[in-house]
């Protein structure tokens, strides 16, 4: 039987993978890409059958788009498919925190579209059971994903708006961060961010400086999480779980991330 079970084992779920591994935990990923349907009846039965009262999980299926303006989220699904385990950890978001600008452990949520208050009734469906904690990342970044590989591709816009900002959180520090929960008996809901929110233009001209492109220009139409304006302190779930943050700011992550997207284009590997 596997130690950990984790439904969603993606982008942040694999590096949460090889750190319980490294640890020597077996585990068991479930991903959507691989044919997991986190709708399906079928997959719930088969997920029940491997939980025991030692069982970790991790949760880390986000809310769907299923079209224009509608929203699926699994989570009280999946809770039901793994009631009797022994720790649950959910993956939520700091989207919950809707128009709040800064936000720490004690910010209450405010969802102001569907698709937040899908988030905010998801936490509450996981936070009902016995061993659960909630982690509120914010903007997930690292090898292959964020602002740098955006403006890389020439999908990376300005906002309109000035003076806007944004926390992130690096994947290794994120996983990290989520391994210490999955052993730990904290409860309750938590953000996580790194130390230095910045605007988009500090963060463009960053990366674009690293990358030797221009910086890009203004849109007026960006997507609703590129518009969000809010600073994020993550450092009391740090101290509670006694992690360090390998990457304290953008400023160490990026050059990191380039390096092992260099790393592994020599190597063959891709994202």
């Amino acid at each position: 039987m596997a130690d950990i079970i984790i439904l969603g084992c993606g982008y942040t779920g694999s590096h949460v993978a090889r750190i319980v591994a490294g640890q020597g935990h077996s585990w068991r990923g479930y991903r959507l890409r691989d044919g997991f349907d986190c709708r399906s009846a079928a997959h719930w039965k088969e997920i029940s059958g491997i939980v025991t009262s030692e069982t970790r999980v991790l949760l880390s299926v986000p809310t769907l788009s299923m079209g224009p303006g509608e929203w699926f989220d699994p989570t009280a699904d999946l809770v039901n498919a793994v009631r009797g385990a022994k720790r649950i950890v959910y993956l939520s978001t700091t989207g919950v925190y809707g128009a709040a600008r800064h936000a720490n452990e004690n910010t209450p949520v405010g969802p102001r579209s569907p698709r937040e208050t899908l988030r905010v009734q998801a936490e509450r469906a996981v936070l009902a059971e016995p061993g659960s904690m909630v982690l509120r990342p914010a903007a997930i970044y690292g090898p292959f994903r964020g602002a740098h590989v955006a403006l890389r591709e020439g999908r990376f816009a300005l906002p309109a708006t000035e003076g806007t900002y944004t926390s992130r959180i690096h994947v290794e520090d994120l996983a990290a961060v989520t391994a210490a929960a999955l052993f730990s008996d904290l409860g309750g809901a938590w953000p996580i961010a790194d130390e230095e929110p910045c605007t988009p233009r500090e963060m463009a001209a960053f990366c674009a400086n690293m990358l030797d492109i221009p910086v890009p220009a203004v849109s007026h139409d960006l997507p609703e999480t590129r518009r969000a304006d809010r600073q994020v302190d993550g450092s009391a779930v740090l101290r509670a779980l006694h992690v360090v943050l390998r990457y304290r700011s953008y400023r160490e992550g990026i050059p990191a991330s380039l390096l092992t997207e260099q790393a592994d284009v020599v190597a063959g590997k891709g994202e």
